[in-house]
């Protein structure tokens, strides 16, 4: 037998290595194989049966199967006309363990490790390894960490397997000793390094960790050393050099940096050429520096950025627009000029979905605006992602545009989805301050069998509330996204043991509806509705106030029978269903009991807010609602009642004109409210009884009663609410999701009011204080830590500085 090659270097050797005289390979044998099929070799293996073999094709052969790393030493021999392929297969790796590393979760870095082959089950490669080792203190060097090591333990096991162990040391962070700009004269020092992420300790080090040492956060904060010059009229602001000296025990950094100011420039002139495609007027009105002004890069960056929106959004997906300052070193101005190259106008050829497995295609292609066929539009692009978002659906959603091969005037869109749950199966158990405890059940779907459509149903109990509703809307019945929906309810309610939230009385009510939603812009939804209901309201002499105890009378009716109508319009610019950053909503309704109801009266609900990004994943957030009510048409009391709360002589009598009814009114306070209250305690509020000459009792003004059932007057609500809300959300470095969790700093105003002509800015009262909500597995949970300091008489015994409530929607 003859040997024709060994050894992993071969690939490097020459031809003249060989003593080989070619021949024909009858036969393929393969030795030293065990975990490894023979199939497998034999896909790698460029040589076949019947083949001449060469010196050359040895070579080859030999490199094919030392680049699948399987093996640690591959020879070929000849036996007759046999070749016979000898190898040692590599060690597969049977456990790999990482351990010490607190900075890098281990899941993070096991699925690195895998990107690379090294996991186990795999074949292990010590160069691999090394490379690990490398890469795993590049790591900790960019998180600030100097002197930690990484030392990975190989140990052999039978069957040819290794186990690795990785320790890590990762030691301590390197802190910023000193941050120092040398050669800065036209600003302070402080002024510059307000935005940037790298400093010396402070108060908020703890939290923003920017004493830590990070070479992306230098890179990124070098950078914005230059734009603050560039963008204050320093057009030649050089950056000389930047120097990191590291302290002997590599727990101190120090940074310095040296600057050329260079001059101050103005704009002396500005240019648009190239293809300009539309009228220069046009353009010019997206240029933001103006002959004169001092010069900056920003304005400058800007002005680029909008023309190429402006060409994407007619069909130049790939415009570029290049800036060019020509300096005047002389007189120290600067002349700009926008090269504009349109490049071919696209359309988009086809709208491909991925990642939407139970979502049906049709229904993200009905929230797309960006046509297939039509011409290529960033903005219809950007507004179909919103809208997609806003279904709450997805938890991500990103649309890519790709050329079309052989094709220059062609794209095709690509929108990728990540899928969330969109329903739930819920029997559970909640607790609320004010319903007690909460056993609830409910079926809800917001994407019914992937179609889009809706359907809930839900019971829920509690200490004083039984509730049981189902639901169902269609929000595209037909194409062009009109929508359709349907909702029937019960619930029986008692509230004569809540008497410091609710006024004393029970009742019972049942209801369905029906609601048309109808399109008017992209961003505006008008919808009416139709509907039925029955309350049957229970007082109780004694307990009830006797303001309600009087209208039921007066009506001559317990039972409330009631047809409604309703209007409403909403207009939103949120981006987010869920967490929404920026955007906001407006919202108006109208409820009606139409004529035929046992009481007439209308009701409005308007509520406007907005969300702002402000930096730093701050957002700001302001609401404003109000809601009023009133009775019209010419309906009277049936029955003759004593004078009431309502005033000495205004009792309810015989033909006078019906009051808003109680059972509307509106209430304020509570933990979705106006924090820092307890629920529905803001606001008007009566006595329960009579007093001795069988007139109403009156509260005193710290909200008491004298010769009640109750000591303490009842909540009963006004016709007439008005609130506000400021809330600047907080950022979570450790939390990446913000669907899951938000925190936020509130203020929250308001009121309510027996009319809105009791409405008084001094009477609103206020809170402020921190909210969490959280999507928590046991449902979603929102806690209040709120603190009133600004109130009306008798509303300070109603303050609460803790709130929660989880097991219900909020």
């Amino acid at each position: 037998m003859k040997r024709i090659a060994a050894l992993i270097l071969l690939a490097s050797l020459s031809t003249g290595a060989f003593a080989l005289e070619p021949f024909v390979v009858s036969d393929i044998r393969i030795e030293g194989l065990n975990r490894i099929s023979a199939g497998t070799v034999f896909n790698y293996l460029p040589i076949n049966k019947g083949d001449r073999l060469t010196n050359e094709e040895a070579q080859q052969a030999i490199r094919a199967l030392y680049g699948t790393k399987f093996f640690s030493d591959v020879e070929l021999e000849r036996d007759g006309n046999i070749l016979v392929i000898k190898v040692v297969e590599r060690p597969s790796i049977a456990k790999l363990t990482i351990r010490g590393n607190n900075d890098i979760k281990t899941d993070d870095l096991k699925k690195g490790l895998k990107d690379i082959g090294l996991t186990e089950g795999e074949t292990f490669d010590r160069l691999a390894l090394d490379r690990v080792q490398q890469e795993l203190i590049r790591q900790y060097y960019n998180r600030g960490k100097y002197n930690v090591s990484v030392s990975p333990h190989v140990t052999q096991l039978d069957r040819n397997r290794v186990a690795i162990d990785i320790e890590i040391r990762e030691g301590k962070v390197a802190k910023l000793k000193e941050v120092n700009i040398v050669g800065n004269t036209a600003f302070t020092t402080k002024d510059i390094e307000k935005g940037f992420e790298s400093g010396t300790t402070n108060w908020l080090s703890w939290y923003s960790k920017n004493d830590q040492y990070s070479q992306d956060k230098l890179s990124g904060d070098l950078k914005k050393l230059q734009s603050y010059y560039m963008d204050r009229g320093y057009a030649d602001f050089n950056l000389d050099s930047s120097q990191v000296t590291i302290s002997p025990d590599k727990r101190a950094m120090y940074i310095a940096a040296d600057v050329i100011q260079g001059d101050i420039y103005h704009i002396s002139d500005t240019h648009l050429l190239g293809q300009l495609i539309l009228p220069e007027d046009t353009l010019r009105k997206l240029v933001f520096v103006h002959n004169g002004d001092l010069f900056n890069r920003r304005a400058i960056e800007a002005t680029s950025d909008s023309i190429k929106a402006l060409l994407a959004n007619i069909g130049y997906a790939f415009a570029k627009v290049n800036s060019v300052p020509k300096l005047d070193k002389v007189n120290h101005t600067a002349d700009i000029t926008w090269y504009i190259q349109p490049g071919p106008r696209v359309y988009v050829r086809r709208v491909i979905f991925q990642g939407n497995t139970r979502t049906e295609d049709d229904v993200l292609r009905r929230e797309m605006r960006q046509l297939e066929g039509s011409w290529y539009s960033q903005a219809a692009i950007d507004r179909s992602k919103i809208r997609m978002q806003q279904l709450g659906y997805f938890k991500t959603v990103t649309i890519d545009k790709q050329t079309v091969p052989g094709s220059d005037d062609e794209v095709d869109l690509t929108v990728k989805v990540e899928e969330q749950s969109a329903g739930s199966l819920t029997f559970g158990v909640g607790y609320s301050q004010y319903s007690g405890i909460i056993l609830s059940s409910s079926v809800s779907q917001r994407n019914f069998l992937g179609t889009g459509d809706q359907f809930s149903v839900s019971a829920e109990r509690s200490d004083y509330l039984t509730q049981i509703s189902a639901g169902y809307s269609n929000p595209y019945l037909t194409d062009n996204g009109i929508g359709i929906g349907y909702n029937a309810s019960f619930s029986r309610a008692d509230y004569t043991d809540l008497g410091s939230q609710y006024a004393s009385y029970s009742n019972s009510t049942k209801s369905f509806s029906t609601t048309l939603g109808f399109p008017i812009t992209d961003f505006d939804r008008l919808s009416g509705s139709l509907g039925i209901g029955s309350t049957k309201i229970n007082t109780y002499v004694g307990y009830t106030p006797q303001v309600l105890v009087d209208y039921i009378n007066a009506l001559g009716h317990n039972t409330i029978h009631t047809w409604t109508g309703s209007l409403s319009w909403v207009h939103d610019t949120r981006n987010s269903y869920w967490a929404p950053t920026h955007g906001g909503q407006l919202t108006a309704s109208v409820n009606v009991a139409l004529p035929g109801s046992t009481v007439q009266y209308w009701t409005f609900n308007g509520e406007a807010n907005h969300y702002w990004p402000i930096g730093k994943g701050f957002v700001l957030y302001l609401d404003g609602k109000l809601g009023y009510g009133s009775t019209y048409g010419n309906q009277k009391y049936e029955n003759t009642t004593a004078d009431t709360a309502l005033g000495p002589g205004i009792g309810y009598k015989a033909g006078q004109t019906v009051a808003f009814p109680f059972w509307m009114n509106f209430y304020a306070g509570g933990v979705t409210d106006v924090r820092g209250f307890q629920d529905n305690t803001l606001g008007p509020r009566a006595c329960a009884g009579t007093s001795a000459n069988g007139g109403p009792i009156a509260a005193a003004p710290n909200g008491f009663c004298s010769g009640s059932t109750y000591s303490y007057a009842q909540p009963i609500g006004g016709a007439f609410k008005v609130l506000g809300t400021a809330e600047l959300y907080l950022p979570l470095p450790f939390l990446k999701d913000i669907n899951t969790a938000r925190v936020a700093w509130f203020v929250d105003v308001g009121q309510a009011y027996n009319s809105i002509s009791n409405f008084r800015t001094s009477t609103l009262d206020a809170s402020t204080g921190v909210s969490l909500h959280w999507q928590a597995p046991i449902g979603p949970l929102i806690i209040s830590l709120g603190f009133p300091f600004r109130t009306q008489p008798g509303d300070s015994q109603y303050e609460e500085r803790i709130q929660f409530t989880f097991g219900s929607q909020f």
